[in-house]
């Protein structure tokens, strides 16, 4: 059982989550309710239809559930209201600062203009900072089950926006895309200032990390569990401090981690990798960051330094300016 007062420093610690999939949030509440006012008539006859659904084997499992979720968002305010509905649970979960994925090809290849998804996105990461004092950074991901063209296509759609998105990503299904297909799109994105980040080493192999850093020169790894098959590459990461965005839960829901008391998180801290917490698709996985904090903890039997430090990774990793990094160090030194 977890210890109340592990639990009450996690619920009132500060912190960043830096690894969430903005339509990975939809709650099956909000999707019958925009799926309603679209007139989209869904596969599923009721939410609790849709919760039976989420029982996955693997990442494609997920994956096909989640595109098919996607389709309800149609207007601009379908995005606001779905990222809205994530802040208030950041701020519930004492989120001070949130980077958020988003995928716009999952729209813009169903005839959804790009600017209607990131203008109703940009709008509540807006409103989220003058209403509940969060701020936020928003990444672009690319599909990298989609070809490196169609990705070189959804970046040139980007640059008029390139105020509102801080960075570009890559995400979907790992294993039989390595990173080394994306190396154009990401060397033309970081000529543009975009910052690069990526997932590697989840259900991929080490060998997709290395190809990361080497090639797509990324800021940070998403995942990255993989990466302890190979103690060079643990070794580089220390000595990098790069960061890794763990997210339990999800990979517990996915089978990457089929018992939650054998996830490498608890040594990763120990081997001095700088990783962090997150929640990846919280409307699918089981919970949002803090309910990843308390399952976690719990499995792992982490201490309070642990749960500390994960916090100031997270706030370590952010993309933030270097004053507003310390301000929020200084909360979590509070504790």
């Amino acid at each position: 059982m977890l210890k109340p007062e592990i639990k009450q420093l996690i619920a009132t610690l500060p912190k960043a989550e830096l690894h969430l999939h903005i339509e990975g949030s939809l709650e099956p509440e909000l999707m019958f309710e925009i799926a309603s006012r679209n007139n989209i008539v869904l596969k599923y006859k009721s939410i609790d239809e849709v919760k039976k659904a989420y029982n996955f084997s693997n990442l494609q499992d997920f994956l096909d559930i989640y595109y098919a979720s996607a389709s309800v968002l149609i207007h601009e305010q379908d995005f606001y209201d779905m990222t809205w509905a994530y802040l208030l649970k950041a701020k519930s979960d004492n989120i001070v600062h949130t980077e958020i994925f988003f995928d716009p090809q999952t729209h813009t290849d169903r005839g959804i203009k790009f600017e209607t998804v990131v203008s109703g996105i940009h709008k509540a990461l807006v409103d989220a900072e003058s209403k509940l004092g969060m701020t936020s950074n928003l990444i672009m991901c690319f599909l990298r089950h989609l070809s490196a063209d169609e990705a070189l296509k959804t970046l040139e759609q980007a640059i008029p926006f390139k105020d509102w998105i801080i960075g570009v990503g890559l995400d979907s299904s790992e294993k039989g895309f390595p990173p080394s297909i994306f190396k154009e799109v990401f060397d033309k994105a970081r000529s543009y200032g975009f910052l690069t980040v990526a997932h590697a080493g989840e259900e991929g192999p080490s060998e997709y990390v290395t190809e990361a850093l080497d090639l797509l020169k990324v800021s940070r790894i998403d995942h990255g569990n993989h990466s302890l098959d190979d103690s060079l590459v643990v070794d580089r990461l220390v000595k990098l401090q790069m960061p890794l965005t763990v997210c339990p839960l999800s990979n517990y829901k996915l089978q990457v981690t089929p018992d939650l008391k054998d996830h490498p998180l608890k040594k990763m801290l120990d081997l001095g990798l700088m990783v962090m917490i997150n929640s990846d698709d919280p409307a699918y996985f089981g919970g949002y960051l803090n309910d990843n904090f308390y399952a976690v903890a719990e499995a792992l039997d982490l201490s309070r330094e642990d749960i500390l430090t994960l916090a100031r990774n997270s706030i370590n990793a952010s993309f933030i300016k270097e004053d507003l990094k310390k301000k929020y160090l200084g909360s979590i030194s509070t504790y």
